[in-house]
């Protein structure tokens, strides 16, 4: 099944869902800060697997005590769809439990 893009006025709309995140050009992302390296390291182990789970990938960076996302759709021409959107809202429920801030 084909992923549509999403509407510049429709990523906006449906980020105010998802504080912390924002629209970077054709993509979303979201950096997270934690207390301490270890705890980041744990965060982007969590992402990796919620990522494996849904076959959807993002650029992860991890810093010393940072970790940023940005996601698009690479079979929707580069675009934001639902696919980012879903990945967002799975990483933003996994996040308290590490610590992120």
């Amino acid at each position: 099944m084909a992923v549509e893009p999403l509407s510049q006025k429709d990523v906006e709309e449906r980020l105010q869902e998802l504080p912390g995140w924002s629209t970077d050009g054709d993509r979303i992302t979201r950096t997270y800060s934690f207390d301490g390296h270890l705890a980041a390291v744990a965060m982007v182990v969590h992402v990796a697997r919620i990522q494996e789970e849904l076959n959807h990938h993002s650029d992860l960076t991890l810093g010393y005590n940072t970790v940023r996302l940005a996601v698009n759709t690479h079979s929707a021409g580069g675009k934001v769809t639902d696919l980012d959107l879903e990945l967002a809202r799975r990483v933003e429920a996994v996040a308290p439990a590490h610590g992120a801030g």
